[in-house]
């Protein structure tokens, strides 16, 4: 069959001619020096928080199977753990403790000899250049997983809770924290603590505080690690409900006042709105918990093959920095410190 030869077209016949373009925006774009170069925003290892779990026991390493990758660890082993970390370029660890013995009265959290404090003690001795930061809440201590004393009708009674932490707070500090971290979201508590460090000479000590924790889903890993599933009820009277922004800003701005030299989004990929307002509103650094729901799904998409883990961390890290973030707490604080 023969072939017909295509009708030339005419573009000045058949359509408009397309203006050629002046400004190219991808001119920026075509080659990984070039896009460095513009680069509007960077992650840095020195931004990123490690978290670590420590336990009763010795010579203890026990990975966690919702948290592949990361462990429960005994202090010997915890101090050896944060001599890498200072190697690999991480300059600060958060901590997070499970007793031994837990009561109703969070008896543990204050306890001068308690897995924390003496962790806080091994980590300056093994690696005094870190940053040592002391989560400091009663659900891992309290044998009804919540995060502060009950009430005669089973109710989290916010203003006994209060002297428990500054009682915390003064045991990390005399331990050798450089920070510490309330999460239980009780209010009153910066001032509370603010006023236990100073009143007993810790003038130094700093308070990262947990301004904004949303009551998520994306906790249950976490929950895991530290063992500390309510055991009856949920956390919803006192941490945020997802649905409320302008709360946020509330939350922030009276922790700032009561004292804290810090404040914390959590969690971090549903709240990056929320953390961009409060970086706005706030004349203090803002940090992000990128938490372990979030380190769980990733991992676990990646082992099925679904995604390129390394290039999905590194997308979620620089989100957090595009979004306001001063410093990120993440479990993937090692492995991007290899790669980078």
């Amino acid at each position: 069959m023969k072939r017909l030869k295509p009708v030339e077209r005419s573009r000045e016949a058949d359509a408009p001619e397309v203006p050629i373009p002046v400004k190219r925006p991808r001119r920026l774009r075509r080659t990984p020096g070039m896009r460095e170069l513009v680069a509007e925003n960077a992650v840095n290892v020195k931004d990123l928080i490690e978290p670590l779990f420590v336990v009763p026991g010795s010579g203890v390493r026990r990975e966690i199977a919702s948290m592949p990758g990361i462990y429960q660890q005994s202090v010997d082993r915890i101090a050896e753990d944060a001599k890498a970390a200072a190697q690999a370029g991480i300059r600060a660890l958060l901590l997070f403790g499970i007793p031994a013995h837990k009561d109703e009265r969070a008896s543990g959290l204050a306890d001068p000899a308690g897995e924390v404090q003496r962790a806080i003690a091994a980590l300056k001795r093994a690696a005094p250049e870190l940053l040592v930061i002391a989560d400091l809440c009663a659900c891992e201590y309290t044998s009804h997983g919540h995060c502060g004393l009950l009430d005669e009708r089973g109710n989290v009674d916010n203003d006994r809770t209060l002297a428990l932490l500054g009682a915390g707070a003064l045991s990390y500090a005399e331990a050798g924290a450089d920070l510490v971290a309330p999460s239980d979201m009780m209010d009153g508590r910066v001032a509370a603590i603010r006023h236990a460090l100073d009143a007993h000479g810790h003038l130094e000590v700093g308070i990262l505080s947990y301004a904004v924790k949303y009551a998520s889903a994306f906790y249950g890993p976490f929950r895991d690690a530290a063992e500390s599933a309510p055991a009856f009820g949920d956390r919803r009277s006192h941490q945020m409900d997802p649905p409320n922004a302008r709360e946020a800003i509330k939350e922030a701005l009276l922790d700032v006042d009561e004292g804290a030299d810090m404040v914390m989004v959590k969690p971090a990929l549903p709240y990056l709105d929320v953390l961009w307002r409060v970086k706005q509103a706030v004349n203090v650094p803002v940090a992000v918990y990128n938490v372990s729901g979030e380190y769980a799904m990733i991992k676990a998409a990646a082992r099925q093959g679904w995604i390129d883990e390394d290039r999905v961390v590194d997308e979620l890290l620089v989100g957090c920095k595009r979004a306001g973030a001063d410093a990120i707490v993440t479990y993937f604080a090692r492995s991007f410190a290899a790669r980078h």
